[in-house]
């Protein structure tokens, strides 16, 4: 028989009644066994390979027309999810494993399309597979078992045949004599060909915890379809209501997508919690309320504040998980790698890290928190790297010593100036490879120290922002000892300037250098105009001259004006300044799409870690929001110099 004038390939799209009835064949050792073979191998998504031990092969024929292949063999010794439904013990899975049926194989034809047709072959099989398996093997049929791919089926046709869902595989394979992690989990089902199986193999259903897990997990995702979102998330992403209820399920792939760093199945529910009530419409994001809204065991709040304070996930491993996934999703070398500090107003003084300082949201002296944040901004997007709390000096001594120890304050960690912290984070950045860039960018509290662009890691050109009354040569003066005053006193040994240096706002004064109208790029609203002065000068250390470096000047439509210091080489061309000078912006941005929308200043958390953690969480949802975006190609055009990305509707750096 040859192979080709086996197979009728012209589609047959009918109602299940119009082809019946169909007919099962068992095909081993037949001629049809390579009719068998060929299509399963070429169109089954596991192909073919031979199979070893108890096995048949079935052809499903409608007249004399093949159109579909399924195929059993022996159970696999290893499958936790059977085990429990079954409940039997070892020493009874030796003996009556062989009375379990694997079904490894079911292929319905491409070219078939006939609704209902592959319960219906279940069913038709099964019925016969108890006579064949015996009469071949010598052994009763108990159970069917059979394991889908839920990346690419749902079971439906064997939930239509009345199999038992009963759990999903761990991710293992046997290679040789040992079992090897892929990571694939298959759900489980089961058919009892036999009502009383257990009864003849005398055992009793134990419970299944990766099952009850996974009821759990249904009943999470059924809390997440909730259209509780805040409102301008979707609005400015551009989501269609017909889109919303997807994102339940984007959001649960993203949050399994760590899995691996939180061992527990209560530590991805809480993670997911935290996530969705970041992202959520709850007036205050902190952990009471979010706790309330999505978790419904016993005590939730508490069980909340545990997982950011105690629980012992690997917040180190999500967070360098969380780098790579930015990485490749706005890595780019044109980027810039920012630093600033964030500071949040605190009432109480046991927080870690609170003290009376100044705070930028208050615009004085006050009770506050303040960290120093890393951020990346490129072309494609931005977003937030990595971030340390600072810690006041006065808290490392003997008067705070019993509050460090409330707050988990690690015992080895020394005081770090904000300066210290900043140069330690943006090199940990940089020996990381995972962000290519070619710039760093600073406030003015960052650009002013000498010491802190002297430790910035080679390679790299900053753009520092600095104060008004810092002073600066136009041109390199001459170096000369001045004369003796005078025949008192020791004569002048040391050389100094000729001439003194100027603050860089009288340059910005000084009419005989004018103002240059420039287009700084193409915003969200059009073209970026801006007024700039730009010109090489000398900085000016400890009243010497220091390197020629760019001095950038910028003035906004407010009247506000902006000074900068770039290392950058003289030969840039100066659109390439102009391009830079918009990259400070976005880390601004994050700390305002932060507190604005996602709760980055709503914790309630005391420790140490809490405040670390908090701020990955904020971090994951910017990255997940950023994401959804480019997800769904709504709005996903990305403008650095209005800070739009996660937020189309925040055009608010001031040009």
């Amino acid at each position: 028989m040859e192979l080709k004038t086996s197979l009728d390939t012209t589609p047959l799209c009918s109602s299940l009644s119009s082809i019946l009835p169909i007919r099962v064949m068992e095909v081993c050792t037949t001629p049809w066994e390579k009719v068998w073979d060929h299509v399963v191998k070429e169109y089954h998504y596991l192909g073919y390979q031979k199979m070893f031990g108890p096995r048949l092969k079935y052809l499903i024929f409608t007249g004399e027309r093949p159109i579909a292949a399924i195929s059993f063999n022996q159970a696999l010794f290893m499958v936790e999810a059977r085990d429990c439904f079954i409940g039997w013990d070892q020493e009874q899975k030796k003996k009556y494993l062989n009375n379990i049926v694997n079904n490894n194989r079911f292929l319905i034809f491409p070219w078939i399309n006939v609704k209902y047709l592959a319960s219906h072959i279940l069913s038709k099989v099964t019925r016969q597979l108890s006579h064949d398996w015996y009469n071949a093997f010598g052994y009763e049929v108990y159970l069917l078992e059979t394991f889908v791919d839920q990346r690419f089926y749902k079971g439906i046709c064997y939930k239509a045949a009345n199999w038992y869902y009963a759990g999903h595989t761990k991710g293992y394979m046997k290679d040789g004599s040992v079992y090897k992690y892929h990571g694939n989990t298959k759900g489980v089902y089961l058919y009892p060909v036999k009502r009383n199986f257990r009864e003849i193999i005398g055992c009793v259903e134990r419970p299944n915890r990766t099952l009850e897990l996974e009821r759990e997990r249904v009943k999470l995702k059924m809390m997440l379809q909730s259209n509780d979102w805040q409102p301008d998330l979707l609005k400015e992403a551009g989501l269609t209501e017909e889109e919303i209820p997807k994102l339940a399920d984007e959001l649960y792939n993203y949050c399994e997508s760590f899995k691996k760093y939180m061992p527990f199945e209560a530590q991805r529910k809480q993670a997911l919690a935290y996530l969705k009530g970041l992202m959520s419409n709850l007036d205050r994001k902190s952990i009471e309320p979010i706790a309330l809204r999505y978790l419904d065991s016993k005590h939730p709040a508490r069980r909340l504040q545990m997982f950011v304070k105690d629980s012992n996930w690997n917040d180190q491993g999500v967070l360098k998980s969380y780098q790579e996934r930015l990485s490749e999703t706005i890595g780019d070398p044109e980027a810039m790698t920012t630093v600033d500090s964030c500071d949040f107003p605190k009432k109480g003084k046991y927080s870690v890290g609170v003290a009376r300082q100044h705070c930028g949201p208050l615009g004085k002296t006050d009770n506050c928190q303040s960290g120093v944040f890393v951020g990346y901004s490129s072309p494609k997007g931005y977003g937030l790297l990595n971030c340390r709390l600072y810690v006041p000096e006065k808290w490392f001594s003997d008067e705070y010593e019993e509050l460090r120890k409330k707050c988990n304050i690690p015992e080895d960690l020394e005081f770090k100036t904000r300066i210290e912290i900043a140069s330690e984070l943006i090199n940990g950045i940089a020996e990381s490879g995972k962000f290519p860039s070619m710039w760093i960018g600073c406030d003015s509290f960052f650009g002013n120290n000498k010491a802190f662009l002297d430790s910035l890691p080679q390679g790299y050109y900053y753009f520092a922002e600095i104060h008004p009354n810092q002073f600066v040569w136009t041109t390199m003066p001459e170096m000369n000892i001045p004369e003796a005053q005078g025949n008192r006193g020791p004569k002048p040994t040391k050389s100094k300037p000729d001439r003194p240096p100027i603050k860089v706002e009288d340059i910005a004064k000084d009419e005989t250098i004018p103002w240059e109208t420039v287009v700084l790029g193409e915003g969200a609203k059009g073209p970026v105009i801006a007024n700039v002065k730009v010109l090489r000068v000398v900085e000016c250390r400890d009243s010497l001259p220091g390197k020629e470096v760019w001095l950038y000047i910028r003035k906004y439509a407010d009247g506000t004006i902006k000074y900068s210091l770039s290392n950058a080489p003289v030969d840039i061309p100066v659109q390439k300044l102009h391009e830079v000078a918009r990259m400070r912006w976005p880390i601004e941005q994050s700390f305002e799409e932060g507190k604005s929308y996602l709760g980055m200043d709503h914790y309630e958390a005391r420790s140490w870690q809490a405040w670390h953690r908090h701020m990955l969480m904020v971090f994951l949802a910017q990255l997940f929001l950023l994401k959804i975006r480019l997800r769904f190609k709504k709005n996903s055009h990305t403008d650095i110099a209005n800070g739009t990305n996660a937020f189309s509707h925040s055009n608010s750096c001031p040009v």
